[in-house]
């Protein structure tokens, strides 16, 4: 097997796993042929459509997400090669890859609008014996981070469970290993969290003396992620993620105390303002949702919830008129390596927040209840200046905070604590900076 990565644009480095990379090498292939054979798989759900065109000439027309097209014969020495929209016929991807002749080739374009990225897998790998199959994990979400891969029967449990690859880190392979045939579940999690579900497909197939590949992609909010699976030479099926992410942040004057719960889920039991819940993983769609402030409950509504995206339900205001805001959390890492996406929420009575990271603006006049868009800027590994404002003046500084590269930050606004004095210079208000990712 020979899995080539390539970025069209500078985003996250890629990290190459020994065991599961080979850089693919040019020259004669077998019997010298000059010839060999690609196709397009379209892992990307940011485009329904996707072309793919090797020395001007057209391979694969109007492959579909998570589908994959027919091969189709390329000369080795001529392999300037483009993915490109249908209709329109945007390029969003283009390389010249060293390829080899005599064998078959599967292009790879996944990431999403901005930031597309496409990978190149040699499918050269030796069949293994009858009622054996073999399997290649590839984790094409960098922005998911490390994961573990659990393969199982349909109803044996995650905690004693040993897991196919483990620790495989964004941009990686697993290399193929064989288990038996059969038909089994699939169970992804955060890398050593078993808790941390991102994905759970319930039944896949492998077939006897098949080799296969399941590919894990980013879901919109950059920590769940899709599945499709491809057989060497043969066909992709699409298993996408069903689930979302949730958390309740308490955010209440006079130090509110909040119980939350989705789905049956709890994500607070009588937290005291103000205080951020971990997300909890959940069906997406309609829910069913309970909420009590001091220990009345409230009819708020229940939100419906994006499939793979994460939200956070802010619950603010007086508690004696309490009001609840969906937030939708893009955790999704930064498009360019290096930056840093912050944003702020403001959950405040008072309109006019504002947030000035290394004496820039990141966000303005953020409005009661509500979040600003992302903002970037430049990781620092020694600290900046940072300033949250409101109209009355500045309610947190911090003059040495660290950016890591690559990271996401929220802040939020927050009431303090009744009767606790903060450092912020206006008493009963202060911010709650929170590291998402990664």
């Amino acid at each position: 097997m020979r899995f080539t990565p390539w970025a069209t644009r500078l985003v996250l480095t890629l990290s190459l796993s020994a065991t599961a990379f080979l850089t693919a090498c040019g020259g004669g292939g077998k019997d010298g042929d000059s010839n060999t054979q690609v196709r397009l798989l379209n892992a990307t759900r940011s485009y329904n459509s996707l072309d793919l065109e090797v020395d001007s000439k057209k391979i694969n027309t109007a492959v579909a997400y998570a589908s994959v097209g027919d091969y189709g014969s390329v000369n080795t020495g001529a392999t300037a090669s483009k993915v490109t929209t249908n209709p329109v016929g945007t390029s969003i991807s283009a390389t010249t890859p060293t390829l080899t002749g005599g064998t078959n080739y599967t292009y790879i374009t996944y990431g999403f609008a901005g930031a597309i990225r496409t990978t190149l897998l040699q499918e050269s790998e030796t069949v293994p014996a009858a009622n054996k199959a073999k399997l290649l994990v590839l984790n094409l979400a960098p922005d998911a981070g490390a994961l573990d891969v659990y393969v199982t029967g349909a109803t044996d449990p995650l905690d004693s469970a040993t897991p196919h690859t483990t620790n495989l880190q964004g941009g990686s392979g697993s290399g193929y290993g064989e288990i038996n045939s059969g038909t089994f579940r699939v169970r992804v999690t955060g890398y050593n969290k078993r808790s941390d579900l991102r994905l759970d497909i319930p039944a896949i197939t492998l077939d006897s003396a098949s080799v296969n590949t399941l590919i894990l992609t980013a879901t919109d909010g950059g920590v769940l992620v899709n599945g499709i699976t491809l057989v060497q030479k043969g066909v992709a099926k699409n298993f996408a993620n069903t689930q979302s992410r949730v958390r309740t942040v308490a955010a209440l004057s006079a130090a509110g105390a909040v119980t939350s719960s989705l789905n049956g889920q709890t994500m607070f039991n009588g937290a005291i303002s103000p205080l951020i819940s971990d997300y909890v993983t959940t069906a997406s769609g309609a829910s069913t949702l309970n909420v009590a402030v001091n220990g009345v409950n409230r009819a708020f509504a229940a939100p419906t919830l994006g499939v793979g995206k994460d939200a956070t339900l802010l619950v603010w205001g007086d508690p004696a008129n309490p009001q609840l805001t969906v937030l939708d959390d893009d955790n999704r890492l930064p498009t360019v390596s290096g930056e840093v996406k912050i944003r702020l929420v403001n959950a405040l009575p008072t309109s006019g927040a504002g947030l000035n990271v290394a004496f820039g603006s990141i966000a303005s006049n953020v409005a009661a209840g509500s979040a600003s868009t992302f903002g970037t800027t430049s990781s620092s590994a020694t600290g900046v200046q940072v300033d949250l404002t409101v109209p009355a003046g500045t309610i947190y500084t911090n003059s040495a905070l660290v950016f890591p590269a690559n990271s996401v930050w929220t802040f939020f606004a927050v009431p303090t604590t009744s009767g606790v004095t903060t450092t912020a210079p206006i008493a009963g208000l202060a911010a709650l900076p929170k590291r998402e990712r990664p």
